[in-house]
């Protein structure tokens, strides 16, 4: 009956289609019994055994092995977290050490803090904790053009850690048996593990997307480093989840085509929960490219939290739903994940209602446009609220893109009673807490967006300032006490002064009463006009007439675009003004001679200021003498 010698029978190419890779099957028609065509067509609709069982369950999983990456990574970042709180206690021991025997000392009896016991440590600092990736630039923004920014880069440290954290998860995720010549088998364990360990990282990631980790105040890490480690922990999930969903297709498309991956897709729960997880996280990955996630901050932030609820919602389901008894053994984390955001949303909740609502009533903005393109913001919280220096809070206003809420440095805390100012020495009595309320003060830049459309209305009221009804979420970050240093040096860009009147005030305050061992202050804040000081006016007069404040303040303040040069006048010699940029390292330098006591820098402003001030504390770590840095930024 086979006219045709050589060709395969009818027979025999109905029973081998590609999708099933039968091999070695062949069947002529003089030669077929009833046997053997029940024989064939059974392997017709059961295909090749070799493939079909690895494209679900945990078919071909190592799931020991998987277990053990996850309890590897989870270890070394909490060994990780347990070295760096080890650190804060003793670096913070040190402090207070510092603090309590230089706090009645005079300048020139704190040599002994003045130099460090140890010859590494200024090493240390200057070439790692301190260091810029590369070079100079750290808090600069990478532009590509004027209206395009790819972020910045890390520091040597965040970069030393970072590099850990991938080099670690690469080694995880290629620990498989690569002896395994069913290649099938493999891609379902390479399939267990990317997603084992996708999953493994998404509860860090959470943990360090929260802003009310209580990570954050026991470490003492600010949020922007979370923020950056949250970043590259996103990018390492997708990444697996991209893996972990393709080694799933090579397996289904080799057992049953495209067909049967499209029909899983649409029509198996299983299947159809994780692809709509993956694109979500795709998406995500893609809107938070620096360009688009710069451009569109505020969008993106929106569509970023539905994102990423629907990515955790569905791989939950996507566990739960798998064809085993009790789903996969990952659903526990998911529940884990879902805890940890729901409980991190709720608090957000419970701190709006606690410090914006009580008796009292609401609270409510007061709005100053300010020359510069800037609004002078001044909150009256409805209770008492203890404000730490260098501290932030995050702000919402009615009518200004209401859902929004964006971070600002606390710059001015009043506590009053019916319109009066009560003494400080109330402040921690239950009864003055009872009867009194909290302004606290900010100064916002109209930049894009949110900010500007603020300053917009404020402007468009016509008049000196505009009532609105807000919301405060805060304080939050405070880490960094500056009560041990003997010498304090703060430099300020623009609006960055809000963040440094804080420490300000309270280190004066402190000297007057003996509490700090600070015995000198500079202040050198760099604006773009002589207009910017009336910004700070009110603080600043009050801040000048603090008590014995001339024994240890000096302020300079450098205006780059002086219109007239004659408005850039010294009114005293503890308040001095000069036109142009300062010379950092030289002004650094110069009080590194004059040190009295520990020394520390901190810097407030836009990422160049940062990275000059930062490139000048390195430069004098050489002469063992402590110089500590902080930089305040928010890098998103």
């Amino acid at each position: 009956m086979d006219s045709h010698p050589g060709r395969p029978s009818v027979i025999e190419t109905a029973l081998s289609p590609p999708s099933y890779r039968l091999k070695n099957i062949r069947m002529d028609s003089a030669t077929a019994t009833p046997e053997s065509i029940f024989t064939a067509t059974k392997l017709l609709t059961h295909p090749d055994p070799t493939i079909s069982p690895f494209d679900t369950g945990l078919n071909g999983v190592n799931q020991s092995g998987n277990l053990t990456v996850k309890d590897s990574l989870w270890w070394s970042l909490g060994i990780l977290a347990l070295v760096i709180l080890t650190i804060r206690i003793a670096e913070i021991s040190w402090a207070h050490l510092r603090h309590v025997s230089a706090m009645s000392m005079p300048a020139q009896r704190q040599n002994f803090w003045k130099s460090h016991r140890t010859r590494w440590m200024p090493w240390l600092k200057k070439n790692l904790v301190y260091a810029p990736l590369w070079k100079k630039r750290h808090n600069r923004e990478v532009r590509i053009s004027s209206a395009i920014s790819v972020g910045t880069l890390p520091s040597r440290f965040q970069s030393l850690v970072l590099g850990l954290y991938i080099g670690s998860n690469l080694a995880y995720m290629f620990l498989l048996d690569w002896g395994n010549k069913n290649k099938y088998s493999f891609c379902a364990e390479l399939r267990g593990r990317s997603g084992t360990l996708a999953l493994a990282n998404m509860v860090p990631l959470i943990i360090l997307a929260t802003r009310n980790s209580p990570l954050i105040p026991l470490l003492k890490i600010s949020f922007d480093t979370y923020n950056l480690l949250h970043r590259w922990m996103g990018r390492i999930v997708v990444v697996e989840v991209v893996i972990h969903t393709i080694a799933w297709m090579i397996v289904q498309v080799a057992d049953g085509g495209w067909r049967s991956v499209n029909s899983k897709v649409i029509h198996d729960r299983f299947i159809s929960s994780g692809t709509i997880g993956v694109l979500a996280l795709i998406l995500i990955f893609v809107l938070s490219v620096s360009p688009l996630r710069h451009a569109f901050y505020e969008t993106f932030l929106n569509t970023h939290i539905l994102l990423a609820f629907i990515t955790f919602l569905c791989t939950w389901v996507h566990c739960v739903s798998a064809s085993i008894p009790g789903g996969l053994p990952q659903s526990s984390w998911m529940m884990a994940i879902f805890a940890i955001w729901l409980v991190e949303r709720l608090t957000r909740v419970a701190r709006l209602v606690y410090y914006n609502v009580s008796r009292k009533g609401w609270t409510e903005a007061i709005v100053e446009p300010m020359p510069g393109d800037a609004c002078r913001v001044t909150l009256r919280l409805p209770r008492y609220e203890d404000v730490q220096p260098g501290t932030h809070a995050y702000l919402r206003f009615m009518g200004v893109n209401t859902w929004e809420n964006h971070p600002f440095s606390i710059a001015w805390v009043e506590h009053q009673t019916e319109d009066q100012v009560l003494p400080t020495s109330e402040k921690s009595t239950p009864a003055f807490r009872s009867r009194v309320a909290t302004s606290v003060s900010f100064l916002i830049g109209a930049q894009t967006g949110f900010t500007r459309k603020l300053y917009n209305k404020a402007v468009a009221s016509g008049k000196r300032s505009v009532a609105l009804r807000a919301a405060f979420e805060g304080p939050y970050a405070g880490h960094h006490s500056l009560d041990s240093y003997g010498h304090v040096i703060l430099f300020a860009g623009a609006t960055g002064i809000t963040h440094q009147l804080s420490y300000l005030r309270h280190l004066i305050e402190g000297y007057d009463s003996g509490v700090v061992a600070t015995r000198r202050i500079l202040v050198v804040w760099i604006v773009r006009d002589y207009t910017a000081l009336q910004w700070v006016r009110p603080w600043m007069d009050k801040i000048l007439r603090l008590p014995r404040r001339k024994e240890i303040l000096r302020i300079k303040v450098f205006v780059t675009r002086p219109g007239n040069p004659q408005e850039i006048a010294s009114p005293s010699n503890t308040v001095q003004m000069f036109p142009g940029r300062p010379n950092i390292p030289m002004l650094v330098g110069k009080e590194v001679q004059e040190q009295a006591g520990a020394m520390c820098v901190s810097v407030c402003g836009p990422g160049g200021l940062a990275d000059d001030v930062r490139l000048a504390v390195r430069e004098v770590q050489h002469e063992r003498q402590v110089v500590d840095f902080i930089e305040e930024s928010f890098t998103w």
